[in-house]
């Protein structure tokens, strides 16, 4: 579950009309988050508020064998009206399961983010800052996020600590995103890494000629042509990207490549992602495949393989996700899927519901929301189980790690995350 800053830093980007999804770093976020979730250790409590629009304060509250904490405050000069009551935030905006993409937004013109006043300009950067202070070892964290223009966003992130070993770190990311693509460029202080990575969508491209007649026509046609499963095609988009980096001071670079198709909210079948990344200088592939199942249910896989020393590994999870409403069950949006893609008759009983029951989308709904199970199983037959949830103004996490090969020892870690935020 995203911590309340983490919240708020996605509320920032969505009101600053930003896309974190459209970035190499993100290609298998979907597989990242059915199969790489964290489980807490220990209890942890978190108090967070928006205490206006443009101020968040949280503070953490842990024990793991000594009791420890932290202290965050946070400041944008982009008004944010978000939810930021526990009870009100909704349950799909801080838990992270199977993401569905959606069309790609033509970015602002330059001149939208223009304003004039008698005669001279006013307007400002939106700019977020974010500080963290760790108890007690004081481990210092910050965050420099400023959006230069509608396709443009640099980032300074800041670590401050005695454990580094020169002390701390800064790291630069200037990001470009023009909708067909994005590039990123990084620097660190930390072996003065330097670092490229970019990220290329097959298809239409939004900037050009979006809302004429002209352009609705050829899309439909080219849509025709491709069957709307092709590359590019409308129901679905094939992303390519890559990265490179390399350490000024140590002498030694590394890269990495990748791909991803997935569908988009257009497709009548089931969701799904599919990924396909490849290290040649470390010997690494990794394959993903993610299915969103049932209305509620998402399955997900994920093979990796070195072929220097022929070493792999295979982990395999799930989410499930509990609702309240009932009125539309698994099976039912099974055969909704099943009908629109290849015309199935439906029986009486499912065909006589409501269609605005019908043609609801889990992506749109929350308020039947009331929690979900997450569960990852390993080829070591590591297991790790996750529920997150919401009890009245509180929300959870709950988590437990099984290892069945150590019989004496079989529970290796149980935790407890609760979260209220005003």
């Amino acid at each position: 579950m995203l911590g309340f800053m983490d919240y708020v830093q996605q509320a920032f980007f969505t009101a600053s009309h930003w896309n974190p999804d459209n970035s190499y770093g993100s290609l298998t976020a979907t597989a990242r988050a059915l199969l790489d979730f964290p489980t807490p250790n220990g209890l942890r409590l978190n108090f967070s508020s928006l205490s206006s629009p443009n101020f968040a304060t949280s503070y953490t509250l842990g024990s793991i064998g000594e009791v420890d904490g932290s202290l965050s405050y946070l400041y944008t000069s982009l008004p944010l009206q978000v939810s930021s009551k526990s009870n009100d935030i909704p349950l799909r905006s801080v838990i992270r399961g199977y993401r569905q993409l959606r069309e790609l937004r033509r970015p602002d013109e330059p001149w939208w983010w223009e304003v004039w006043h008698q005669g001279k300009r006013i307007d400002r950067k939106n700019t977020l800052l974010y500080g963290r202070l760790y108890l007690p070892n004081s481990h210092l964290e910050a965050l420099y996020l400023r959006r230069l223009s509608p396709t443009t966003q640099l980032k300074i992130s800041c670590v401050s600590s005695s454990a580094l070993k020169s002390g701390g770190s800064i790291l630069l990311l200037l990001q470009n995103d023009v909708g067909k693509y994005s590039t990123e460029y990084l620097y660190s202080t930390d072996s003065a890494l330097l670092g490229v990575r970019g990220l290329y969508n097959f298809g239409q491209d939004p900037r050009e000629g979006a809302g004429s007649p002209d352009f609705d026509a050829l899309t439909k046609a080219k849509t025709a042509l491709e069957g709307n499963e092709g590359i590019g095609g409308r129901n679905g988009r094939f992303s390519a990207g890559a990265e490179m980096y390399y350490g000024l001071l140590n002498k030694s670079g590394g890269m990495s490549t990748g791909i991803r198709f997935t569908t988009l909210p257009s497709h009548n079948g089931f969701p799904y992602t599919m990924t396909l990344t490849l290290n040649p200088l470390m010997g690494n592939i990794s394959s993903t495949y993610a299915v969103k199942a049932g209305r509620s249910l998402a399955l997900c896989s994920r093979f990796d393989f070195n072929f220097y020393s022929y070493e792999s590994e295979l982990q395999v999870g799930m989410e499930l996700w509990r609702r309240r409403n009932r009125q539309q069950t698994d099976l039912q949006w099974v055969h909704r899927k099943l009908q629109e893609k290849g015309g199935w008759n439906l029986p009486s009983s499912i065909s006589s519901l409501p269609e605005k029951v019908k043609g609801l989308d889990e992506e749109y709904r929350d308020e039947d929301t009331a929690g979900v199970l997450k569960a990852r199983v390993s080829q070591d037959w590591g297991i790790s189980l996750l529920w997150e949830g919401r009890v009245k103004e509180l929300l959870y996490t709950a988590g437990i790690l099984i290892d069945v090969k150590r019989k004496e020892q079989i529970f290796r870690g149980v935790g407890l995350e609760i979260q209220y935020s005003s």
